[in-house]
């Protein structure tokens, strides 16, 4: 109990220093620039409260449960001899942990003409299918960036035939469907899979697969805009609640929570069943080992539940007011270094990012840190809320920065060293989590309507290009790491023989 206490502990602290610099902007402008109303202001601070408990109530439950199951699951299908059933768990565990992530249910409200049975069908038969493809990448050692080479041409080979009003919408929706449901098990995955292999390569191939499955819904989504080509995709807004008192206010959270703990009910329930299948009659984990999982299940519950209420219910009105406002200004220019400041700290709260942190430490023995991927997230999202800011006041088509974006990350991958190939384009789904979809895309819907803009082209694709700008910054902090590793094999008589990662040094940014 003692270990719990401790580790919670530690989550919050976490959680505080994620969470805090976002309350302490949005308080800096309501109060200056881009006032709040009252009610709207008080629903962001209570969200902000269910946000930081739901981060650490997630962070810990991930790590005692999410982590352990995916890598266990991973390492007993890598050693199973018939290719054909890897390929077939691949797929049924892709399909339905899609199928479970709560944001995929957002995505299909905002695609008009396509009904949301079919696209959310066609979604996750499209990660099913690209989780056996990194599964059997992992299992013979193939390539990853001639992988996504070939796959991204073939992406934006179709974006020229898809409807015009689709395109961001099917970039968004690579990064929206590998959420904090998704991500911490398919890494996890993962690094079940290398643990089983015994070559030097097992490492960098552990990550890749959150970037595979990343493209699976964008074709799924283009796919269904060129098969269905609809007239009217004309974008409807909700309306802003309004908070009269402190009355209003518990009944707008209270009302919130029965759809939250039903829709994490349902998202965790696939991943149980299996698990237990698995554990029937093949895992046999011992008593002590399963009771810690199902704790940590629990922890993970509690905490998407309290997270995502937080951010729907607080945080969403209140970005897109903000949008809004700010972009109603006579020099409405200034929302772009905002946006800039906004993207830079709103990373550091999406929960799927610790485990990505974490899982990176632990693979590369620490020669990689946290500390040093976490800032070149910052930057990368930092970078990406600009140019979509940009976009939103000038009508720019998002394929005109996302074929050069993706264009530069692939030309990176020659450069850079594997690993951080892999966590790169890992990076980009991790990194467009509930945050971006809930704060920053009502933000930039917000200030859309307000400049009187295409809400669908030019707000829309938020999401996208908060996946692509990490996969830049953080290959460019691969090549300075490369660099410094040369130097310092130079300067070094002789090199200690140990862990993979053993002979470079520790980069911090």
């Amino acid at each position: 109990m003692r270990d719990y206490q401790t580790k919670l502990k530690e989550k919050l602290k976490e959680a505080l220093s994620a969470v805090l610099p976002i309350v302490c902007i949005v308080l800096l402008l309501s109060f200056t620039i881009a006032p709040i109303p009252t009610g709207i202001l008080i629903l962001f601070l209570f969200g902000a409260v269910l946000l930081i408990a739901g981060m650490m109530f997630f962070t810990l439950g991930a790590e005692l449960s999410m982590t352990p199951v995916g890598e266990k699951v991973g390492a007993r299908m890598a050693k199973t001899n018939r290719l054909w059933l890897t390929a077939a768990l691949a797929f049924v565990l892709g399909f339905i942990i899609t199928i479970s992530e709560p944001d995929l249910q957002v995505l299909a409200e905002q695609v008009p003409a396509v009904p949301n049975l079919i696209l959310i069908l066609a979604v996750a038969v499209g990660v099913g299918l690209f989780l056996v493809v990194a599964v059997l990448r992992m299992l013979f050692s193939k390539s990853l960036n001639k992988l996504l080479i070939v796959f991204y041409v073939l992406v934006f080979a179709i974006a020229f035939f898809a409807p015009e009003d689709f395109l961001a919408v099917a970039f968004d929706s690579g990064g929206v469907t590998t959420g904090p449901m998704t991500v911490p098990f398919i890494m996890a995955l993962g690094v079940g899979f290398a643990a089983v292999r015994s070559d030097k390569h097992a490492e960098n191939d552990s990550f890749g697969l959150v970037a595979l499955c990343s493209i699976g819904p964008i074709l799924a989504v283009l796919l269904l805009g060129v098969l269905y080509n609809p007239g009217d995709t004309t974008y409807i807004a909700g309306e802003i609640p309004q908070v009269a008192d402190s009355a209003e206010l518990f009944y707008t959270f209270l009302s919130g929570f029965p759809k939250y703990l039903r829709e994490i009910a349902v998202s965790l329930l696939p991943i149980v069943l299996f698990f237990a299948a698995f554990q029937i009659f093949a895992l046999k984990l011992k008593k002590r080992d399963l009771l810690k999982i199902v704790v940590g299940l629990v922890y993970t519950y509690i905490g998407l539940v309290l997270f995502l209420t937080g951010v729907n219910v607080g945080f969403m009105p209140a970005g897109n007011y903000l949008g809004q406002t700010l972009a109603g200004l006579e020099w409405n220019w200034i929302i772009i270094p905002i946006g800039v400041v906004i993207g830079y700290f709103i990373v550091r709260a999406e929960p799927a990012v610790y485990v990505l942190r974490e899982q990176v430490e632990e693979i590369t023995s620490g020669a990689v840190s946290g500390k040093a991927l976490g800032t070149s997230l910052s930057i990368g999202v930092a970078v990406s809320v600009g140019l979509t800011m940009i976009r939103v006041l000038t009508g720019v088509s998002v394929l005109w920065l996302v074929i050069p974006g993706y264009a530069i990350a692939l030309l990176l991958s020659f450069f850079t060293p594997k690993i951080f190939t892999a966590i790169a384009f890992d990076s980009g789904g991790v990194a467009s989590g509930p945050m971006t979809a809930t704060f920053l895309l009502p933000f930039a819907i917000g200030a859309c309507t307000a400049t009187g803009g295409n809400v669908v082209r030019d707000a829309f694709g938020v999401v996208a290009m908060v996946a692509m700008t990490p996969l830049i910054t953080i290959q460019i902090f691969g090549v300075l790491y490369k660099r410094k590793a040369r130097r310092a094999e130079l300067a070094a008589a002789a090199l200690p023989v140990g862990e993979p990662f053993a002979d470079l040094e520790i980069i911090e940014l």
